[in-house]
């Protein structure tokens, strides 16, 4: 399968059945806010490293939550039970973005969080699609996430823990509110075992993209949520 180039003068995408087998569909333009909205619309989403070009994907499967399929572990539930943290949104985009960009990962030396990526996502806050959550322990950011809402899809980019399980606390706190708004499902991108554990599933490509075309129909709740 060939990789596109796409010319930064025209916000404008393959089709995703174009994708290598590993996902990758095209490389360059820019993290402009509406070819990134263009992008998440189709499926599409950017990941490189620093000193690479734009990297645009759309793996198959697609490892996806239905909010229904929400699994509360047992050793989660005293840490809502006694609330044992509070949750925020939209209170602190930027420090999320960089606690996830500093956050270590297994197999990774660095970030793909770069200076330019927190930019465009910042660009999306303010236009109010990019939203994150906030988890807070004596009044201290101790975890927290990010992602974009479009329609009834949350489209989730990264999430960072400072404390045992303040990440996952964040995750399902959002789902609960997602699901109470009415989202239809969440992106999760690549499949991991922690995802897993949360009742995150894998569908094919298509199945995907289906979805994302059914979610045309609902217009997007643009606006900072509180």
């Amino acid at each position: 399968m060939p990789v596109f180039w796409l010319d930064p003068e025209h916000i404008i995408f393959p089709d995703p059945i174009h994708s290598t087998p590993d996902g990758l569909l095209a490389a360059g333009g820019d993290l402009s806010k509406e070819r990134l909205l263009l992008a998440y619309r189709n499926g599409i989403f950017p990941w490189y490293a620093p000193g690479d070009p734009i990297l645009w994907w759309c793996p198959d499967p697609r490892c996806v939550l239905f909010p229904e399929d929400l699994k509360v572990s047992k050793s989660m539930r005293p840490y809502f039970n006694q609330r044992k943290f509070e949750v925020t949104y939209d209170r602190c985009f930027t420090e999320v973005m960089l606690a996830c960009a500093q956050q270590p990962r297994n197999g990774q030396a660095g970030t793909w969080i770069t200076r330019e990526m927190m930019k465009g996502y910042t660009r999306l806050h303010e236009a109010g699609y990019a939203h994150s959550v906030e988890v807070w322990k004596d009044n201290e950011l101790v975890g927290g996430l990010y992602g974009i809402a479009i329609g009834k899809v949350f489209f989730g980019e990264s999430m960072f823990a400072r404390a045992s399980n303040a990440s996952k606390f964040g995750f399902i706190s959002l789902v609960h509110r997602l699901e109470a708004q009415g989202f239809t499902l969440i992106d999760c991108q690549q499949e991991t075992g922690h995802l897993l554990s949360l009742g995150a599933t894998t569908i094919p490509r298509p199945e995907f993209l289906q979805a994302l075309r059914a979610n045309d129909a609902h217009p997007d709740g643009e606006g900072k949520w509180g």
